[in-house]
């Protein structure tokens, strides 16, 4: 519908940007810091770095959270390395680590910066993974014991908690991120436990939280795209419901209502992939309820009908690229849309959609956590020119805009990401950040952090509560 009035985000709103420690930080062995599984991964992509440096934030915060300031962001989503703080996942607790973020968060804080924490971000330590990883019930309590240690350290400075990132781009496509560790030989059935001991670790640190910080929020970080039907046929619009409820409402329903999507249950059971529920199991799942739902949205999905002769999936190994599934529905491109440079379909009116449907059907306040354009940005003349990003950035916001005038309770929205950091998929090619950071993929330079023009563009329009 179109709105004559242009909406006006609340007072409050939380204007931000986003990182998460492994793509930033660096200082991966430093001050007792362990191993991740991102730390131990072999099977980089061709041509990139690892995430050993990667932007060296942890020695250089606060020169990036000067510029944080001056940039205007009125909160900082960052993720906390878990093997900082407990380096082996669940023995001694490090205590050169706890005082690092204890100083981020003060320097966040004297800055009028509020950090929204995300506690697990696709970093598991690899001394779990070794021990079955989420496969074993036992990451489940080293999960809730460490989020305790987190609750109690920073309790009084962190007012807004999330759980667990795209634990729904883990489940689906792990490889793609480096997260996908199975060992028996039914792995998808293996996945979909994991799947379960996720939620039930979400749901124990969910209600740890409101009993030990009532004041705090916290919710959940899926990955959460509206599903289109490739055209109105129905067996179409039936392949897209099923893909919606697999790779959207599975985990925001639970998060939400604490039960198990029922379209998603019957898709695992007829796959022969349902996870087992051990007794009491469902009583955890239904007290642990968010209080908001963050969301981490780049483009939506196509999806028709499956073929006979199976699944069709996109190349290249990118949880935003490669979907279908016999029987179920197979991905197709939307003529529709542009594409960036790295082959993502871009669609802010999605955005509005989806923000829509989310809320819609959950009636909880919405953060947007992750949301950006990665490109090959490019010094000249000591400048970064990337009105690309500006224009994407700009076309969301307004949908978000949109949004709110169609009644959505948005509270923040933290693009991807405040500075360059290295990419997943690509490393430090594909960038995201409004600060450049000055390196090559194996060449460390100075690591000079430069304003991009995006930087004085979102400068101006958090200085206007979003006005464009």
């Amino acid at each position: 519908m179109d709105h004559k009035t242009p909406a006006a985000f609340r007072p409050d709103f939380l204007w931000g940007a986003a990182t998460s420690a492994y793509q930033v930080e660096g200082a991966w062995d430093t001050d007792g810091k362990g191993p991740s599984v991102q730390d131990a991964r072999g099977n980089y992509p061709e041509g990139t770095t690892d995430f050993k440096v990667a932007a060296d934030h942890y020695h250089r915060f606060e020169e990036d959270v000067r510029l944080f300031s001056e940039l205007g962001l009125k909160a900082y989503r960052l993720s906390i390395a878990w093997t900082r703080i407990v380096p082996d996942g669940d023995g001694p607790v490090n205590p050169d680590g706890v005082a690092f973020y204890h100083r981020l968060f003060d320097a966040l804080l004297a800055h009028g910066i509020e950090p929204v924490v995300t506690v697990y971000h696709f970093d598991l330590p690899q001394a779990l993974q070794d021990k079955g990883g989420w496969t074993s019930r036992s990451t489940i309590d080293a999960f809730a014991r460490y989020c305790e240690v987190l609750f109690e350290e920073y309790g009084s400075k962190v007012k807004h908690w999330l759980t667990i990132n795209e634990q729904n781009m883990m489940i689906l496509h792990g490889a793609a991120i480096g997260t996908s560790a199975t060992t028996s030989d039914d792995p998808k059935r293996e996945l979909y436990q994991q799947n379960h001991h996720m939620m039930l670790a979400q749901a124990r640190v969910t209600k740890t939280c409101h009993d030990m910080l009532p004041a705090a929020k916290i919710g959940p970080a899926p990955n959460i795209s509206v599903v289109y039907p490739a055209t109105s046929r129905p067996e179409d619009v039936l392949a897209a419901s099923d893909y919606n409820a697999i790779r959207n409402w599975l985990y925001l329903d639970m998060a939400a209502y604490g039960t198990y999507n029922p379209t998603a249950w019957a898709w695992m059971t007829e796959r022969g992939i349902a996870p087992e529920i051990a007794e009491g199991d469902l009583e955890v799942l239904a007290a642990g309820r968010a209080d908001y739902l963050a969301l981490n949205y780049y483009t939506t999905a196509t999806v028709a009908a499956p073929l006979e002769d199976g699944a069709v999936t996109y190349e290249g190994g990118d949880q935003q690229l490669a979907v279908g599934e016999a029987g179920v529905f197979r991905a197709v491109s939307n003529p529709h849309l542009a594409r960036t440079e790295f082959g993502w379909e871009i669609d802010p009116v999605g955005f509005r959609t989806t923000l829509r449907d989310v809320y819609d059907r959950y009636r909880l306040p919405i953060m947007v956590t992750e949301n950006g354009l990665g490109g090959y940005d490019t010094i000249e003349d000591g400048e970064i020119h990337d009105d690309y990003r500006i224009a994407y950035l700009s076309e969301h916001i307004e949908q978000m805009r949109l949004a709110v005038a169609d009644g959505v309770d948005v509270i923040g929205y933290h693009p991807w990401s405040a500075m360059d950091l290295i990419s997943t998929h690509q490393g430090v090619a594909k960038r995201y950040g409004f600060i450049y950071v000055d390196r090559d993929e194996f060449d460390l330079k100075e690591l000079r952090r430069i304003r991009k023009d995006s930087f004085f563009w979102y400068q101006q329009l958090i200085k206007g509560n979003g006005a464009l």
